[in-house]
This record gives C-alpha cells, structure tokens and sequence, in this order.
C-alpha cells in the first residue's frame, strides 16, 4: 500500500513543485499564468541537456514561429535589411500621404526571442491595422552563440538600412514619423541604438519617439529594490536575470556567478554607479522600506575579459547627461512586479532630469512580458488593455 502512496505521492509533489508560482492577488488569471510559468520553468531545466546535444538554448519555444501569411490588410514578407532577417508589414490599402512607421525589436534575454514568434507577428498586424503604419520588426543573431556586440550591432545596422531615404521612399514612410521601439532586450537595444544615432553622421533622420517596454537597461547593479522584492517572480527571475547579463558577454561562468553576488564591477569603475544609484534615481514610493549598499566591487580581470558589461552600448543608463538631452519623446512603460521595474524608473527619472520629454506608464497590476501576454495565443485581459492603451498612445503622439 505503502509503494503505490509513495509512486501517487511523487509526481504529485513534481507537479506541485513546476507548477506553483507565488504570484501576487493583483494580477488577474493566476491559474493561467501558474500553467505557462511551468511550462517555461520545464524548458528552462531541460536547456542544459538539450544545448549539450546541439540545440539552441530554448527550442520548445519554437512552436511559437509563425510563417510571414499576408491577408486583406496588410501584406508580410520576410526580408533582409543590410544581411539582417526583418519581417515587415505593409497595409493593403493605398495612401495619398507618407505614413507613420515603427522599428520594433523583440525581446527574449538577448537568447531567444524572433520576430516570427506569434505573439510579435500579432503585435506588428495589430500597428499596422490600427496605426496605420508601416512596421519593421528586426531579428538578431542570439547568444550563447553569439555575445555582445553582435545583438547591437545587428540591430544598428538594420535600422541604418531602414532610415535611407530610398528605403523609406520605397515603403512609403514619413521620415518624420518613425517609432523605435522595443520590449526586454529589446527596449535595451532600443534605448541604445538610439543613442547611438545622435553621433552617426550619416544618419540625417531623426527619430520622432523611442518606445522602452519594460526595458533592461544596466548591468551594474542587481540589488535594485525591484530585484529584491520580484527576485522569485514569474517570467523572469533575479537568477534568470544574470543569466541573461552574463551569457550576453560570455559562456564564462565566472561572470555569472559574480553577477549573481553584485560583485563584478571594479573598483575603478566605481564612478559609473552615480548613473545607476536608486537611492538618488528612484521614486519615494519604490524606495520605501529598502536600504542602498554600495555593491561590492569585483576583481579587476573580470572587466578586463567582458568590458561590455560596463559599456553604454551595453547599459544605456551609463550614458551621460549630454547625451541623454538630446534624445527624442520617449515612453516607458514598467511594471510593479518585474524585476526589471527600477531600470526603467532610473532611466525616466534621469531622462527627465535632462529635460527630455517622456511618457511613463506604470502597469501596477503587471509583470514582465505582460504585452505579449495579451496576443490572442495567450490572451490575458491585462495584457489586451495594455495593448490597447500602448496603441492608442502611438496613434496619438506618432
């Protein structure tokens, strides 16, 4: 009796153990969310196995692809930009002016993530259907098999193709209303590549607004109070986090494991933490009941071997005021339980302090990823009426 309670009694316990998430009451559809964190976390504990055998990191995300069908409304191909895979949608209908476009970059931890993932595909139909817009969603070349600063430099060199002006003629765009735009990694890249833009000299197009979802913005420090009170949330955890820093530099597992303690920065780059000090940068509301450490500083060689951590192409927060005073509209949107929260506080607190002009919307009964979660594979509630909103803004200010 004993041997068939104890067989009962150990998947019950694995089921148990992948499937329970400790997830806040003020997030709708808990059950749902519950299921999908399992699926994930399964795939996350089978990656190792998987990448030994030659896989990529993350291939049951795979059935998420979606081929480039056209239909009444818009038309999508696939296409290459400068030897960059960028999937672009057009309307249908005809256009007696220019019109709006937005460049958009997937997220996915700089591992994972397409523009052919459903979820994305949706989100460039629904731009086009309700925006009017010519949309551009790029790719990029994914670690561990590629490291910084391949990701940036992918993305880069497909919105330089983008902006020609014999590109834009040929899509029909406004030059003066183009949206760069970008969700995770992606609103990392984004807020990078944008930064970049205002040093190119043969870019002559200026960016109308950048668009930061949820963005990731620094790698200095992993204590933020956002870290500590999410460190165990859905989606993305603290430790998933530094996975995603580290192996965005290197298959190094040093890096890791002094990201994990926020103890890789230098002490001689101990300067850089004034850009990223939550203390100063956050908030009262999000600083409250949290103590600032200075993080420990980490050995030297670790930054000599991965300086991409302590680069601005990297940590878009690093950039200095300069720089920042001359960047465009730009949104942000955080959410209360994501990880990522504080990054896209800090950076709308010093954008503001330069005197950009900026839009933020924090999603209080939200967590990362909460756009994708309104595509119609997912359907979230929340996730729709943050689409919707997100929509209606670039409609109005685009």
């Amino acid at each position: 009796m004993w041997k068939k309670s104890l067989c009962l009694l150990i998947p019950c316990v694995l089921i148990a153990y992948y499937c329970y998430a400790p997830i806040p009451h003020e997030i709708e559809q808990h059950w749902e969310l519950m299921m999908i964190w399992s699926f994930m976390r399964i795939q996350m504990h089978i990656a190792p196995l998987l990448e030994m055998l030659g896989f990529g990191p993350f291939p049951l995300l795979e059935i998420l692809v979606v081929p480039p069908i056209s239909d009444e409304n818009v038309t999508v191909t696939d296409n290459l930009f400068n030897n960059v895979s960028v999937r672009v949608f057009v309307p249908k209908q005809k256009s007696s002016t220019p019109r709006r476009a937005v460049f958009y970059i997937h997220g996915g931890g700089w591992v994972t993530g397409s523009a052919a993932w459903g979820p994305y595909d949706e989100l460039g139909r629904w731009m086009v259907e309700r925006l009017d817009a010519v949309v551009v969603s790029t790719d990029y070349r994914l670690s561990p098999q590629y490291h910084f600063p391949t990701q940036f430099e992918d993305v880069y060199d497909a919105l330089r193709w983008f902006l020609r002006k014999k590109v834009l003629a040929e899509y029909g765009v406004d030059p003066t209303r183009i949206c760069i735009a970008g969700d995770s990694a992606g609103g990392n890249l984004a807020a990078a590549v944008n930064q970049k833009l205002l040093n190119d000299p043969e870019i002559k197009i200026k960016v109308k607004i950048q668009s930061l979802i949820y963005p990731v913005l620094q790698a200095l420090d992993m204590d933020l109070p956002s870290y500590r009170e999410n460190s165990h949330m859905v989606i993305v955890k603290k430790q998933q986090m530094a996975e995603f820093w580290s192996r965005y530099f290197t298959s190094d597992k040093a890096l890791l494991e002094a990201m994990v303690a926020n103890q890789h920065t230098p002490v001689e780059s101990s300067h850089l933490f004034k850009f990223v000090n939550w203390s100063t940068l956050l908030p009262e509301r999000f600083k409250k009941g949290h103590v600032y450490t200075t993080p420990i500083h980490g050995p030297s060689e670790l930054a000599k071997k991965y300086p991409g951590f302590l680069d601005v192409q990297a940590s878009p927060l690093l950039a200095d005021d300069s720089t920042l005073r001359r960047l465009p509209l730009t949104h942000i949107l955080t959410c209360q339980y994501d990880v990522l929260r504080d990054d896209g506080l800090m950076y709308l607190s010093r954008l503001r302090a330069a005197d950009v002009r900026v839009v933020h919307e924090h999603v209080e009964d939200g967590f990362h990823g909460i756009l994708s979660f309104g595509s119609s594979l997912l359907n979230f509630r929340a996730g729709k009426r943050e689409v919707n909103k997100y929509l209606k803004w670039l409609k109005e200010n685009l």
